[in-house]
């Protein structure tokens, strides 16, 4: 049985949240290795705020690089069906024909960081058109009247219904802003992505959707 996606617990984990939820996404809960939640909890969080307190910066990109190789390592080593790929810079961006659209019409997940006043991580788990289906760890309810007003902006639409996949639905033209609004890449040299697969499930690109923007 495929688990209910989670929120954060801090101001500051939504890197071991999204990854989690990445595997979460993927498979089904017999599936996951007690490991594998261990050691994302492990090594994430490893950033010191200005005043030396760790974790309260969240987690690096090196973080999120080593875990991607480790977590395709465990998986050669256990033979657990999951591959990874971590992208960086001007490789993360969703044109057609990249990298992060074509594992979405595969069936995978991907880690992206974009800002929602801050750097943050959020879940890309699906391609609708124009659209990009994403789980944001951060949890937050549309009908709060304190909620800020960025969120009703153009490009971001709040889902309710399907918590096992999404919670957000954001334009592609949004999330490939070089700014710093929120859902936004930003700058092409802050960008990171973690591309993951379950190998069972991904499709071919053959059978895969043809993106169109």
């Amino acid at each position: 049985m495929k688990n209910l996606l989670i929120y954060q617990s801090t101001e500051y984990d939504c890197g071991p949240t999204t990854l989690t939820n990445a595997i979460r996404y993927l498979f089904d809960r017999e599936e996951i290795y007690p490991d594998i939640v261990k050691y994302i909890m492990l090594y994430c969080l490893d950033s010191y705020n200005e005043a030396g307190e760790v974790g309260k910066r969240g987690t690096s990109a090196s973080a999120m690089m080593f875990l991607s190789n480790w977590l395709t390592q465990f998986g050669q080593v256990k033979n657990f069906p999951i591959s990874c790929n971590f992208l960086a810079k001007d490789e993360v961006v969703l044109s057609e024909n990249s990298r992060i659209v074509g594992a979405l019409q595969q069936g995978g997940a991907v880690l992206l960081r974009v800002y929602l006043e801050v750097p943050h991580y959020i879940l890309l788990t699906g391609i609708s058109g124009s659209d990009i289906y994403v789980f944001d760890p951060y949890y937050e309810e549309p009908d709060d009247p304190e909620l800020d007003k960025e969120f009703f902006e153009e490009g971001i639409t709040f889902i309710t219904d399907q918590p096992k996949r999404a919670n957000r639905l954001i334009s592609i033209t949004r999330l490939s802003c070089t700014g710093v609004g929120f859902y936004e890449m930003g700058p092409y040299e802050e960008r990171e992505a973690v591309i993951l697969f379950n190998t069972n499930t991904r499709k071919t690109p053959e059978n895969s959707i043809e993106y169109i923007i």
